[in-house]
């Protein structure tokens, strides 16, 4: 409605209308701190510096919550025809036809997708220059409950240690909601199909290694008490949360990068981190350990196999 506040922001080179920026997005409550639209748009420009480079090129899946966060939720694939010309999109195929993808290449674009009430991003695993090729492979920890996050760090420790023995650097993030995600560079030269089967290959000897207290049981009822071991985002059109998105819960956590050194910080949980300081932690850079250059997983197969005597 044209009598709706406006107010802009300069976001790039582009200066952009935040819509209702009052809207409140994040109702406060007990400890939760209360953010509105305008505090959703502020935080994705300003952590536009370290979030673009693990966008950019990214067919995205768009959770938008226009009514706030406990509104209903919608999970956005096709961009519609109303984005600006300037945004990036990426047709790609789908079963029975295709979808045309928004991609996140510049700041601006983190900003209007905020105005659109865009809370959290999710992000596929390749490039839609090459989106049958992935380069990231995801472990996602998933405790049975949000309480047993010492779990989480155990098991994030066996899975570096694994990974190192297969000579594969990773990375560590919160995920903002429960767990945490183990992200590892490959190399693009294997289909999503190869990756998911190593990634799957990874996970299922590292649950034998301790079986009491790791699972690959995708049936919730089969896992008991034990830390699920997800791979399934390591498939075609599957997408993970995107480093430095903000999940659409009280007090506006984020999905944050850590170290490995942070893994041992007594306060560290899940949604440690929130829009009020997950900038302060992205200028510590602490991804900076890990090569950028992604690992070819053909030596990596070899070692793995001579691990599980195959």
């Amino acid at each position: 409605m044209s009598g709706d506040p406006v107010h802009t922001v300069r976001a790039g080179r582009r200066t952009l209308e935040v819509h209702r920026p009052d809207k409140v997005l994040f109702p406060g409550g007990g400890d939760a701190k209360e953010y509105t639209k305008a505090d959703l748009v502020a935080y994705y420009r300003d952590v536009s510096p370290f979030m673009l480079p693990q966008l950019r090129g990214r067919p995205l899946m768009l959770e938008r919550h226009p009514d706030g966060v406990d509104g209903p939720r919608f999970m956005q694939k096709n961009t519609p025809e109303h984005y600006p010309e300037w945004i990036t999109r990426a047709e790609l195929a789908k079963e029975g036809g295709s979808v045309c993808h928004t991609v996140c290449d510049d700041a601006a674009t983190l900003a209007f997708l905020a105005d659109q009430a865009c809370v959290t991003l999710h992000r596929w695993l390749s490039r839609s220059a090459r989106a049958e090729r992935p380069d990231l492979m995801v472990f996602d920890l998933d405790p049975a409950d949000g309480s047993r996050f010492a779990a989480v760090r155990e098991t994030a420790r066996w899975l570096r240690e694994l990974l190192g023995e297969l000579r594969l650097p990773a990375d560590l993030m919160t995920t903002g909601s429960r767990g945490l995600h183990v992200v590892v560079p490959v190399d693009g030269q294997d289909d999503f199909d190869e990756v998911r089967a190593f990634a799957r290959d990874v996970a299922a000897l590292l649950a034998a290694e301790h079986p009491d207290r790791l699972t690959t049981a995708a049936r919730k009822k089969d896992r008991g008490e034990r830390l699920y071991l997800d791979v399934q985002r390591n498939g075609y059109a599957q997408t993970a949360v995107a480093p430095y998105t903000v999940r659409a819960l009280p007090g506006a956590p984020v999905a944050t990068p850590i170290s490995w050194g942070q893994l041992d910080d007594p306060d560290l949980g899940p949604r440690r981190w929130t829009i009020a300081d997950a900038v302060e932690q992205a200028r510590t850079r602490p991804w900076s350990g890990t090569s950028g250059r992604g690992r070819a997983l053909g030596p990596a197969r070899r070692r793995l196999d001579a691990l599980r005597g195959s």
